[in-house]
C-alpha cells in the first residue's frame, strides 16, 4: 500500500545514512517542491564563456519547464533572459546556439535586441510602451570562465567558490579553456537518482570496468590512501599543488553556494582519461608534465567537473520532468588547441561517452526498482558518504518549503 503520510512526517522519519523512501522519487508533489526549493534556487552550469565569445553569440539552456537565452550583447556583456516572449509567452529562441543581432519571436514577430530590450512590436496601441516589455532577466554569473545561471532573483552567493577555487582552477587555466565537444544523455529516471549515482563510486568497480581500471576512486578510502604516493611525488614538479575544499551541500558556508575541490591519483601508468592512458590533448595552463591524477570539482548541487592534466570534462544533471532527466556533458581543452592536430574529438570523448552510457543503464534500472511496491530503503556504505550528504541536504531544503513549515 502506498505511504500516505504527510510530506513533513515523511521527511522527519527519514533515517540518516539510508537511501530515500520511495515517495521521494515518485510523488508529484515532492517533485514540485524540489523544483521550487532546489533546482530553481541554485546555480546551474551553463557552459564556458568561450561559447559566447563574440557580440551576438548566444546559447539556450533548458531546465525542467524553464528555458534561458545566454547572450553576449553588443556592449560585450554576457546576460541571460527567460526564453519567453512578453506578448503571449511563446518561446522566442528556437535554435540551441548561434549568432544574431536580434531575437524575433516566431509567433507574432515581437523583436528583442541582444540586451533584451523590445525593439519591435507590430500594431500595438498608441500608448504601448516598449520599455516595459523587455525580456525578463535570469541571474547569471561567471566563475573563472564557467557560466552559471539561476532561475531565481536571490540566488546563493558564489563569492566563497570564486575565492577558494581561484588557485586550483588557475592551475588548469579554466578561464582560457574552450569547449571541444558537447553531448546530452537523456535518462529515463527521476533526477535525484542521476546525482546520487554521480557522487558515489561504490558502483564503479562492478558497473564501470573501463573507468575502474584507471581511477583509484573505485577503491575504499583506506585503499585509496595507499596508492596516492606516485601522484603526490610528481605534483610539485608538474606545477600542481595539493588543495582540498569540501564545502558542498550541507557543508556550504551560510548563504553561499556549495563547492568542492580535490585531486586523486589514477593508477600508475595512466596519465589521462584516455583509451590507453596516454595524453590526448596539450597540457593545460602552465602545467609542465603529467602527475597521473584527476581533480574532482563541484559548484552547486548538479554541476560537476573532472580536470585531467590535458582536458576537463563537465557534467550537468538536470530534470526534464518528474520521470526524466538529462546529463549535459562538455569536453574542454586549452583555447589554442587545434582539432585534428592537437586532439581528436572521438578519442577525447571516448572514456566518458562509454561511462555515461553505462551510467544511464544503471540509473534507469535503479529507477525501475525504486518504483516497485517491494522497494524499501537500505543503509548506505562508507563509499556513499557524498550521497548521504546530498540526501540530507535535499531534505533540509525541502523542510524550508512554506507548505512544509506552515
Amino acid at each position: 500500500m502506498d505511504d500516505k503520510r504527510p510530506i513533513r512526517e515523511l521527511i522527519a522519519c527519514q533515517k540518516p545514512g539510508w537511501s530515500l523512501e520511495r515517495r521521494f522519487y515518485t510523488d508529484p508533489e515532492i517533485y514540485k517542491l524540489e523544483i521550487d526549493q532546489i533546482v530553481m534556487r541554485n546555480w546551474i552550469f551553463a557552459g564556458h564563456e568561450s561559447q559566447v565569445a563574440e557580440s551576438g553569440d548566444f546559447k539556450v539552456l533548458n531546465v525542467a519547464s524553464e528555458s534561458a537565452i545566454i547572450v553576449r550583447g553588443q556592449d560585450g556583456k554576457i546576460r541571460a533572459f527567460a526564453n519567453t516572449c512578453r506578448h503571449r509567452g511563446s518561446l522566442v529562441c528556437l535554435e540551441p546556439s548561434g549568432n544574431t543581432r536580434k531575437f524575433e519571436c516566431p509567433y507574432h514577430a515581437w523583436v528583442y535586441d541582444t540586451e533584451g530590450k523590445l525593439i519591435g512590436a507590430r500594431d500595438m496601441p498608441a500608448d504601448f510602451n516598449k520599455e516595459k516589455f523587455a525580456l525578463n532577466p535570469v541571474s547569471i554569473d561567471v566563475v573563472h570562465g564557467l557560466m552559471f545561471i539561476c532561475f531565481c532573483d536571490g540566488p546563493p552567493s558564489l563569492d566563497s567558490a570564486k575565492r577558494d577555487l581561484a588557485e586550483p582552477l588557475a592551475m588548469f587555466d579554466f578561464e582560457n579553456l574552450k569547449v571541444a565537444a558537447t553531448k546530452t544523455y537523456p535518462i529515463s529516471a527521476n533526477w535525484k537518482l542521476s546525482v546520487e549515482n554521480y557522487v558515489e563510486c561504490y558502483h564503479c568497480a562492478p558497473a564501470h570496468s573501463v573507468y575502474a581500471k584507471m581511477h583509484t576512486l573505485m577503491l575504499d578510502a583506506n585503499k585509496q590512501k595507499r596508492v596516492q604516493g606516485h601522484m603526490l611525488e610528481k605534483m610539485p614538479a608538474c606545477g600542481l599543488k595539493v588543495i582540498s575544499y569540501d564545502c558542498a551541500d550541507i557543508n556550504a558556508p551560510p548563504g553561499q553556494q556549495g563547492y568542492t575541490y580535490s585531486r586523486t591519483a589514477m593508477f600508475e601508468g595512466y596519465k589521462s582519461g584516455s583509451r590507453d592512458g596516454e595524453p590526448i590533448a596539450p597540457l593545460l595552463g602552465n602545467l609542465s608534465d603529467y602527475d597521473g591524477g584527476g581533480s574532482d570539482i563541484s559548484i552547486g548541487p548538479v554541476s560537476f567537473f573532472l580536470a585531467y592534466s590535458d582536458h576537463v570534462v563537465g557534467y550537468v544533471f538536470t530534470p526534464v520532468d518528474q520521470t526524466h532527466c538529462q546529463c549535459q556533458t562538455y569536453w574542454m581543452v586549452r583555447s589554442d588547441a587545434v582539432e585534428g592536430k592537437d586532439y581528436d574529438c572521438k578519442e577525447l570523448m571516448w572514456l566518458w561517452d562509454t561511462t555515461l552510457y553505462a551510467d544511464e543503464e544503471i540509473i534507469v534500472n535503479n529507477w525501475k526498482g525504486v518504483q516497485s511496491r517491494y522497494y524499501k530503503p537500505g543503509p548506505l556504505s562508507g563509499m556513499e558518504k557524498s550521497e548521504a550528504r546530498f540526501i540530507s541536504w535535499v531534505l533540509h531544503e525541502l523542510r524550508r518549503a512554506p507548505s512544509i513549515t506552515s
